[in-house]
């Protein structure tokens, strides 16, 4: 079940998605102040009005999107290119004019939480597995082929112990060429340098695991 986060000062409007939202069995939460809104670690989506009472969505958006990787769809009744753009160059994923059609809403949230799922999020450090791309707090990292890979695996695998045998397999499937036990302490000395220290745990003999 997704949990989705509604800003909307309306509370006619926030009652009727709510309860369309509910239908397509979604958990959500309804808050009516900007004030009130904050990064939460199980929210997987976020529904914003742009104009409210007490302010402007698109303000919070850049500083928000730094801790959140959550799809963020905006609600305006602005109809212009500017207010879209500035959406977009400040982080949200998708937005929709009011008078807004519900069905509409629903597909685009569903398309938003479907592409979410390609992305893996742990510790400060996001995993876009569409595009292979890895970030560290918001800034993307430059790693090569392989260095992605092993990081992928560690990171889908959080918790669990990923030995060095398992790694070696993996990653000479995909260079074809044999990758040696000292090639991958190497990689790993690499990535931590890349990651930071604290990421990737050594279990001496065995393999790594993320904590």
């Amino acid at each position: 079940m997704s949990k989705i986060l509604l800003l909307e000062d309306n509370e006619i409007i926030a009652k009727g998605l709510k309860y369309s939202l509910e239908q397509e069995n979604m958990e959500v939460e309804v808050i009516h102040k900007l004030v009130d809104i904050k990064w939460q670690k199980d929210i997987d989506a976020y529904i914003l009005d742009i104009m409210l009472p007490d302010g402007n969505a698109t303000d919070i958006l850049k500083d928000f999107r730094v801790k959140t990787s959550a799809p963020i769809l905006f609600l305006t009744a602005i109809d212009n290119e500017d207010t879209i753009v500035k959406c977009f160059e400040q982080g949200a994923d998708d937005y929709i004019t009011k008078p807004f059609r519900t069905r509409e809403l629903i597909s685009r949230l569903n398309r938003l939480l479907k592409k979410k799922e390609d992305v893996l999020e742990h510790n400060g450090i996001k995993i876009e597995m569409d595009s292979s791309r890895i970030y560290l707090e918001g800034k993307e990292l430059s790693l090569t082929p392989l260095e992605y890979q092993i990081v992928l695996m560690l990171f889908s695998n959080v918790g669990k112990v990923i030995t060095r045998e398992q790694i070696l397999d993996k990653i000479y499937d995909i260079s074809g060429n044999f990758v040696n036990d000292n090639t991958l302490t190497v990689y790993i000395k690499r990535i931590r340098k890349k990651l930071g220290e604290d990421k990737i745990t050594t279990l001496t003999g065995i393999g790594y695991r993320v904590d």
